[in-house]
């Protein structure tokens, strides 16, 4: 992996120095900004690879200013940081469209393996001897691009959206389970908690890719296991 420019959005002085401290001893580049303005400010103009992003903020709410982003049309991925451990924040968040979250107090360990994970399928995921151009319905994706059409209408896809439908796209008409996605696109081993995780991405990719997201004829349910593509 090479060096990543990573963007840390958190108020507090002394956690953001730790933690710039940790992340640039394995190599990362951090820029620390301790206000959700000024973090949206920097994204908006230098792109980074990835963004930290605390829930806690100066200025308003960490789920806000990743709502905002992904207006603006900023799609690198977001890794949330928070301190409440219930379902509720969580999966407030990635509705929000972040990508994955870590639960304060964590270990650096943990926040590296899931920065690495964040950063190998946002950037690293689609490999040269995968097909460059993919086809779902009526969508087509440029894998190697990061680019979804419908028609000339492009889609504006977050890149662990963009992995999700690749991957239901290379096994059309299979029924995935919750924990076989996980394992492709997020690589967690599968916990009820985690599997949750790919309930509120179905649905986000969805109300981009389903003509009615309320009746989707493309991303399907099946009882009992996961998802299927109809394709």
């Amino acid at each position: 992996m090479h060096e990543a420019s990573i963007l840390l959005i958190e108020d507090d002085p002394a956690v953001a120095q730790s933690l710039r401290e940790g992340l640039q001893h394995e190599g990362h580049s951090v820029v620390w900004r301790p206000s959700g303005g000024e973090g949206i400010a920097y994204a908006r103009e230098h792109g980074p690879l990835l963004v930290i992003l605390d829930v806690r903020l100066p200025d308003g709410s960490g789920f806000d200013v990743c709502r905002q982003m992904r207006r603006l049309g900023l799609h690198m991925p977001i890794l949330m940081l928070t301190v409440q451990s219930t379902e509720v924040d969580k999966v407030l968040g990635l509705e929000m469209g972040a990508d994955d979250y870590v639960t304060k107090p964590f270990g650096l360990r943990e926040l590296l393996s899931r920065i690495r994970a964040l950063l190998r399928r946002a950037y690293g995921e689609l490999s040269s001897a995968e097909a460059d151009v993919l086809y779902a319905g009526d969508l087509r994706i440029e894998a190697e691009r990061g680019q979804v059409w419908r028609g000339r209408q492009p889609l504006s896809l977050t890149p662990t959206e963009l992995r999700l439908l690749a991957y239901l796209e290379r096994h059309p008409r299979q029924a995935l389970s919750r924990e076989q996605i996980l394992d492709a696109v997020w690589d967690y081993t599968a916990e009820v908690e985690s599997e949750r995780i790919v309930n509120v991405h179905i649905r986000r990719l969805r109300e981009k890719v389903e003509l009615d997201p309320s009746r989707p004829s493309q991303i399907l349910t099946v009882p009992g296991i996961g998802y299927r593509l109809n394709a």
